[in-house]
């Protein structure tokens, strides 16, 4: 967790703290609640998570410099039926223990990009719980239904709102595990907060019977209890929008009666190579720890951030040399001697604060050099 001094009030440039996000301006006092969905651990991390997870990073790295504490809580997604079924086509261990190595392997890959650790960092398996109350609460609001030992809460409200076209909300349900033509529901919309148990996956009790979480439900459940009723930042991959985050929401609103549930979004842009989102799927992964065995962290990171946040992006090696290239210039510009720029420190801090506008902030701080490019550099974790 970041630890900040008490903000002086004499500082014109501290009396106040906001950023902008998406074109919502978020006005902050001491703290930042920052909600970041995690990693189901099953598999290594590649440059589409690594992305997500620098974006947070670099926000809660701004936000101290506005005199703000970020409050990053990053999940660990450890009940899962991706991971089940990865656990149990590579190793005769438990979930749990090939989940504990995939989640080692993560760790070691965001220490070397030097992104910092969250100052929470629940984990499913520890939060069921919290999904049992979070269900009950749902049924007694009305959201959702019980049937056969399952428990679906209603979901065509959440597409409509949306704004997708029915066909394209039922493809994202389906491609993301909601199971659309599972024929209890009452709607092909509808998603399982508790899923009866089921050959092959791990199962609780509970008040419907032996079964498991459901995925929106146990970020929901994780996210309420940390932070409470809401965040000031929920963040995570672009692809995340719908169904994962619009349900997510959709059921915090419903329990706690608050809205919005978030004031503000960071969607951060898809990676693509030659225009395909890279997922294991597709087989065009650019694995993190391959970039970091012949890059150093700071070149990738600037990969990541020399752009809008909510861009999507094709990553090809000539990016990953131009990110090289304007990292020189921007330590070039560092060691410049002479007077400071205030003009230019107030202009970084305008620019940050405002979308997180890096390639804007850097155009300046290589022009001004000397304090100004060295705070950028600080700022963004390039040192």
């Amino acid at each position: 967790m970041l630890h900040i001094d008490t903000i002086p009030t004499t500082d014109p440039d501290t009396a106040s703290a906001a950023v902008v996000l998406a074109g919502r301006r978020i006005a902050l006092l001491d703290r930042a609640r920052v909600y970041a969905c995690g990693i189901t651990p099953y598999d290594v991390t590649h440059l589409g998570h690594a992305a997500t997870f620098v974006w947070v990073d670099v926000l809660s790295r701004v936000l101290h410099l506005l005199g703000v504490r970020a409050e990053v809580c990053r999940n660990v997604t450890d009940v899962d039926d991706v991971l089940d079924a990865a656990a149990a086509a590579r190793t005769s261990a438990d979930v749990a223990g090939f989940a504990a190595v995939q989640q080692f392997a993560f760790d070691h890959d965001m220490a070397a990009l030097s992104v910092r650790p969250p100052a929470y960092e629940p984990r499913a398996h520890r939060y069921v719980a919290h999904v049992v109350r979070l269900v009950a609460a749902l049924l007694d609001v009305g959201v959702a239904y019980q049937r056969a030992g399952s428990v679906y809460f209603r979901g065509a409200p959440v597409a409509a709102a949306s704004g997708l076209e029915a066909a394209e909300a039922l493809r994202l349900a389906a491609e993301y595990g909601g199971r659309p033509d599972d024929p209890a529901k009452d709607d092909p919309l509808d998603v399982a907060v508790w899923q009866a148990a089921e050959p092959g996956h791990p199962a609780w009790d509970s008040p419907w019977g032996l079964g498991r979480p459901g995925w929106h439900a146990e970020c929901v459940a994780m996210a309420l209890s940390v932070f409470g009723v809401g965040v000031d930042v929920h963040a995570g991959g672009a692809d995340l929008r719908f169904p994962h985050h619009a349900y997510h929401a959709a059921m915090a609103e419903a329990v706690t009666g608050v809205r919005p549930y978030a004031r503000a979004w960071l969607h951060a842009g898809t990676v693509a190579v030659d225009g395909v989102k890279m997922a294991k799927s597709a087989g065009n992964l650019v694995l993190l720890h391959d970039l970091l065995a012949e890059h150093a962290p700071a070149v990738i990171r600037l990969l990541v951030l020399d752009r809008p946040w909510a861009d999507a992006w094709d990553y090809t090696p000539a990016a990953l040399t131009a990110a090289s290239e304007r990292l020189d210039r921007l330590y070039q510009a560092a060691g410049r001697t002479g007077p400071t720029s205030q003009a230019a420190t107030a202009e970084l801090r305008r620019l940050l604060a405002t979308d997180l506008n890096v390639p804007a902030a850097l155009d300046v701080a290589i022009e001004a050099g000397g304090a100004p490019a060295r705070l950028l550099i600080g700022t963004l974790g390039l040192a």
